[in-house]
């Protein structure tokens, strides 16, 4: 079967596939991803071109910690979710919202105090909350604690068996590394393509509502990844970049415009899938951001 993402993740690309796909080099030899997230572009790009050489990192160390424990102890952890799944599936809804958050908060504890011998628990934990938490959110407050509530699910699926082990077989040869995207520079040269899905602007003052690490990631930030873009661009790098689209908002705010007036941009069409308000799960427009047109 292929590979899809294993968790749920604000912002995820399955829907936008096939726009991506269109701007995938040929070949790609190496590729990096230097927020991951949910992983939906580098299943697709290990599934179909098969790069010899992959770096994937994020900040949020426990979203790494979660693709090295499917990547190295897949068995465990298969087995660890089928004992949680035993267990709400057994359960009453009432018996399950007390399961979630005595599980909620024996991740928070291992977060917070545990050691690399309890790695494979809490990314057993981070899987089971992604699953059963408020539309698969990773929230959490300025002390770092994840604090996003039970969703009331009745029959999730917890435990992906087939899906997990053919993540597994393609993580393998994959290098993983926590922390800033800057530090994936030295990995990253004229043979690499670079797919780039950093935390979006927010259309509105009211749209940040979620925080995947304990860092903020403001306009100060997007300039500063914009520079990053084109250093690497420069180097040869082909790159495509994702990001919200301001004139969904507001028609003549050209932030993105001209922080990346020397590449291509295109708008394309997604569906706004997190937020509280179903009314306003709607289609908007979203930007992809790259060089493949030949600009450098």
């Amino acid at each position: 079967m292929l590979a899809k993402p294993f968790i749920k993740w604000v912002g995820g690309k399955s829907q936008l596939l096939e726009e991506i796909r269109e701007k995938y080099p040929s070949e790609i030899e190496k590729y990096c991803e230097p927020f991951v997230g949910g992983g939906a572009v580098l299943f697709d790009i290990l599934s179909k071109k098969h790069p010899k050489t992959v770096l994937i990192n994020d900040i949020n160390k426990e979203l790494i910690n979660a693709y090295s424990q499917i990547k190295d102890n897949c068995d465990d952890m298969i087995s660890q979710l089928s004992e949680i799944q035993s267990i709400y599936k057994s359960h009453t809804l009432e018996e399950n919202k007390a399961f979630f958050y005595e599980k909620r908060q024996r991740y928070n504890d291992l977060k917070v105090n545990g050691n690399d011998a309890e790695n494979l628990e809490k990314a057993a934990l981070f899987i089971f909350l992604n699953k059963t938490c408020f539309n698969g959110l990773y929230r959490v407050n300025s002390k770092g604690l994840f604090n996003v509530p039970f969703n009331n699910a009745k029959n999730p699926l917890l435990c992906d068996e087939d899906n997990l082990r053919a993540c597994s077989e393609l993580l393998q040869n994959v290098e993983m590394r926590v922390g800033d995207y800057k530090g994936c520079e030295d990995f990253i040269d004229s043979n690499t393509f670079v797919y780039i899905d950093p935390p979006y602007r927010p259309l509105t003052q009211t749209s940040a509502f979620t925080s995947y690490s304990e860092n903020g990631f403001t306009d100060k930030e997007q300039i500063e990844l914009g520079n990053f873009i084109t250093e690497i661009s420069n180097k040869g790098a082909l790159v495509v970049a994702s990001n919200s689209d301001p004139k969904n908002s507001d028609i003549n705010d050209d932030f993105f415009e001209n922080l990346y007036s020397k590449f291509e941009i295109e708008r394309v069409s997604a569906s706004r899938m997190i937020n509280s308000n179903a009314k306003k799960r709607g289609a908007i427009n979203e930007l992809l951001i790259s060089n493949i047109a030949g600009v450098f």
